[in-house]
């Protein structure tokens, strides 16, 4: 009789050992009063752009650092430091994702000692990086108007991961056949507790209401901290 051949689940293994890697750098980012954000889309969705315009929103109300994460290249990195943030750039060798591993490794380099709000611009990629959690407190993820108000129905895990869409390029709705209430309502389907936020990274349009938001979960992720330490 043959033995059995043993089978060993990567993938799961995988993600189950960065899933309890990510606790462990939550824990760390609470007690240093640090809020990190995730930040995913697709390649041309305009996610430096719009960290442009929010750095110039949040920095007189936070301090800001950027983890700009990309296969090869660090024009992103410079052009977010031009805006007035901290930055650095991560090359991930050809992955197409980052994970809690590497986000710790990019922190460490960042040093977000004294930093209130950390922004990972994640590799541009609907699939990959939602299958990972990198530690973040909130992930967001942007639409742009040119990808088209389908792609919910098409990658659902990365509508499911986040906490709000952001769609951005609003300022092209008119040359483009675009829904915005499509969108919404499929987008919803994947996630009903989906924050839904319009903007225009180029014009600066919805941009005000996405930092007010934003600078609301800072103040309260700090509270807590101050509620935990009493």
């Amino acid at each position: 009789m043959i033995d059995p051949i043993s089978t060993i689940e990567l993938k799961k293994s995988i993600l189950e050992d960065n899933d309890a890697d990510a606790e462990k750098l939550r824990a760390e980012l609470n007690a240093r009063g640090v809020y990190y954000i995730n930040l995913m889309s697709a390649p041309g969705s305009g996610k430096t752009s719009l960290l442009v315009k929010l750095i110039g929103a949040l920095k007189d109300r936070c301090a800001v650092g950027v983890m700009e994460a990309d296969i090869d290249g660090d024009v992103d990195a410079y052009t977010v430091r031009e805006a007035g943030a901290e930055a650095i750039q991560l090359h991930t060798g050809g992955m197409c994702h980052l994970d809690a591993g590497m986000t710790r490794e990019g922190l460490q380099q960042l040093d977000a000692a004294g930093l209130d709000l950390v922004i990972l611009e994640n590799v541009g990629n609907l699939v990959c990086p939602a299958e990972f959690d990198t530690g973040a407190h909130l992930n967001l993820m942007i639409l742009s108007v040119p990808e088209g108000h389908d792609k919910p129905l098409k990658y659902p895990l990365i509508f499911q991961t986040c906490g709000a869409m952001i769609v951005n390029k609003i300022d092209v709705l008119p040359y483009f056949d675009f829904d915005l209430d499509n969108v919404t309502a499929f987008a919803r389907q994947r996630n009903p507790d989906l924050e839904i936020f319009p903007i225009s990274a180029k014009t600066g349009e919805g941009v005000e209401a996405l930092a007010d938001w934003l600078c609301t979960r800072i103040r309260t992720h700090k509270e807590k901290k101050k509620e935990t330490n009493a």
